[in-house]
């Protein structure tokens, strides 16, 4: 938001750009008035002017042959003592510039005598000058004050709507403050539409803070009270496994029951993680990638027991990472856990690259089909699959808010392949 402050893009920005570029219009749209205005007054006026005049001279002349020329400031007839420069000119209009000064000539002929009228052009300018660009100054200087004072309260109106948009764009998100949002901190003025949204800005922070509430009473009471009979039932399942006297469907169902409260301890484990607003609070370390994989496969051996399946670790690298190792432990386990989870024989082979980790199984496979939707929640990629549906979604999860992108890629009956890529990572060779 910080960037749009600056961009050029806000409302006060485009009123100013608006009014700006109406009074650029209405300037150029003033000066071509009066050149179309000069134009017209010489092109039509003037010559006109100088028709209707040579007809009534010589109207009256053939009345009185002695009526006298037209000689006034603008306006002068020659018959017989006609200029030189003018002799040669042949009846029509003509321009003729005479001592530093251009005329219209009009030039008419009857019964052989020739009428010579010159027309001072120097007018042409004063009268578009008093006639045009007088009320034409008059005219722009309202139509300029005019937007002047429209521009101004049209900042009035917009400002409280202004005012807003910085107190949302300063707004803490981990701490919103309702108190920014009270429409009496409004600039005065302000519509009551503005100050509805000012109040209902308001009301959304302070169910924010309310929302951020009871989230952290939620994860820490959820931390307490779903851990703790989770650590029973595993210290429980661990005494019972002890029992020599124990049969072994007795021996076999306390097992699962073990596996079930370890998985939903890392389920609680993840839920409360991806519960927290943001990974800070976290403790953030420098993770080998190694030693969480290899603890992992520790952890999901059990899940293999019983049935004829490798677990295969590659490392070509040492992979270091800094972040948070809790975070790494459940999206890898959740990874591991699901292609252990969907191979019934085989193996789950992990590598470790340079710059990413790579889980392949020979497990039942994803058709096409089910390929783009297998990340959200309660999907299976088989009907027989164990576990709760919402390991990959975890797994996406973690891997938008972190930027650790995860590829799927899998073939019904041959199995899937996954590769997490850790930006950031830093490799250095085995040793020996």
């Amino acid at each position: 938001m910080k960037k749009n402050s600056g961009s050029g893009r806000g409302i006060g920005a485009r009123l100013s750009r608006a009014f700006l570029l109406q009074a650029t219009f209405i300037g150029v749209a003033a000066v071509v008035g009066v050149f179309v205005a000069g134009v017209l007054l010489e092109r039509l006026l003037i010559r006109q002017a100088l028709r209707d005049e040579a007809a009534h001279f010589w109207a009256q002349h053939s009345a009185q042959p002695d009526f006298p020329l037209p000689h006034t400031r603008n306006l002068t007839g020659y018959i017989d003592d006609v200029p030189d420069a003018l002799r040669p000119l042949r009846p029509g209009y003509h321009p003729w510039r005479r001592d530093s000064v251009d005329y219209l000539v009009y030039v008419s002929e009857r019964q052989g005598q020739r009428l010579y009228l010159t027309f001072d052009g120097s007018s042409v300018g004063r009268l578009a000058a008093y006639y045009g660009l007088a009320p034409l100054a008059i005219v722009l200087l309202v139509l300029y004050l005019s937007t002047w004072l429209g521009f101004r309260a049209s900042r009035r109106a917009v400002s409280p709507v202004m005012a807003l948009a910085r107190s949302v764009r300063q707004l803490d998100p981990n701490a919103p403050d309702p108190a920014v949002f009270e429409p009496d901190r409004l600039p005065v003025g302000a519509d009551d539409e503005v100050s509805e949204l000012s109040a209902a800005l308001s009301r959304f922070a302070q169910r924010i803070n309310e929302f951020m509430e009871r989230e952290r009473h939620f994860t820490r009471d959820a931390s307490h009270e779903l851990r703790s009979p989770l650590t029973v039932i595993q210290m429980a399942s661990d005494l019972l496994l002890q029992d020599t006297n124990l049969g072994e469907p007795e021996r076999r169902a306390v097992t699962r029951i073990r596996r079930s409260a370890r998985d939903m301890e890392e389920l609680t484990s993840a839920f409360l993680l991806l519960a927290r607003e943001s990974e800070t609070g976290l403790p953030t370390e420098t993770v080998c990638i190694n030693d969480v994989i290899a603890s992992e496969l520790e952890r999901v051996l059990p899940l293999a027991e019983g049935r004829p399946v490798a677990l295969q670790l590659d490392a070509r690298c040492h992979l270091s990472l800094t972040a948070p190792e809790k975070v790494l432990s459940v999206l890898l386990g959740n990874l591991l856990r699901n292609a252990v989870a969907y191979t019934d024989a085989g193996r789950v082979r992990v590598e470790i690259h340079p710059d990413a980790v790579v889980i392949e199984d020979t497990g039942v496979g994803l058709l096409a089909a089910r390929l783009h939707n297998m990340d959200q929640p309660f999907v299976r990629g088989s009907a027989a699959g164990s576990g709760y549906g919402v390991g990959l979604t975890i797994v996406r999860r973690l891997s938008d808010r972190f930027g650790w992108p995860v590829e799927f890629t899998s073939q019904a009956g041959v199995g899937t392949r996954v590769r997490v890529t850790f930006h950031g990572a830093t490799a250095t060779p085995l040793e020996g």
